[in-house]
């Protein structure tokens, strides 16, 4: 189904705590944010650029050896204080390959919480690139982004700065969530969601 394959779908917002909305015409349901596996701690999406730094070769290019490092620190600092999750379009990316890398990659995923790719998740996904949130290129970016915001995600965690942690792209994506009663997660990368020692 394309993006422009929902014509006059009208979204009725979130009416309520703990309720679950209705896509008005296409009977996509969203999950109901009092679902008993929500956890005390904050939950953070991890990205499939994300985990491909741990486990990948120290790299000779200085801006890719710092993103590693800056991951390396936030995932031994920092992953604890979170539940983290994930999703099959993040397995699916992770397998791609090299079979030894991807190995590593999926071991690293084993231990979060996965989430499930969602009809509520794929019809945001095209409505933020219907909405040119994202380009139509980067329809797996607005997966990432539509599942967290189904799910409430607060945040999500990527090295993807051309589609994702892209301040001109922000405002666009809220507030395409924001029509359809959903928050948008905070995109960022490991370095900015690094604790400040004050």
């Amino acid at each position: 189904m394309g993006p422009d394959q929902q014509p006059g779908v009208s979204v009725q917002p979130l009416s309520g705590k703990g309720c679950s909305a209705d896509f008005s015409g296409s009977g996509v349901r969203l999950p109901d944010a009092n679902r008993s596996s929500f956890t005390m701690a904050e939950r953070v999406y991890i990205e499939t650029s994300v985990v491909s730094y741990p486990t990948a070769r120290a790299s000779r290019d200085v801006i890719v050896a710092g993103h590693q490092q800056t991951t390396h620190d936030w995932w031994d600092g920092q992953r604890l204080r979170y539940e983290l999750c994930h999703s099959q379009l993040v397995v699916r990316e992770a397998g791609d390959g090299d079979r030894d890398a991807a190995g590593e990659r999926l071991a690293v995923l084993q231990p979060m919480t996965k989430l499930e790719i969602s009809e509520a998740a794929l019809f945001l996904a095209e409505e933020l690139v219907r909405a040119g949130a994202l380009p139509k290129k980067a329809e797996n970016d607005a997966l990432h982004i539509a599942i967290a915001a189904v799910n409430r995600i607060p945040d999500l965690l990527t090295w993807n700065c051309k589609h994702m942690a892209n301040a001109h792209m922000r405002t666009k994506i809220e507030l395409t969530c924001k029509a359809m009663g959903l928050t948008a997660p905070i995109v960022c990368t490991p370095e900015e969601m690094m604790d400040i020692e004050l």
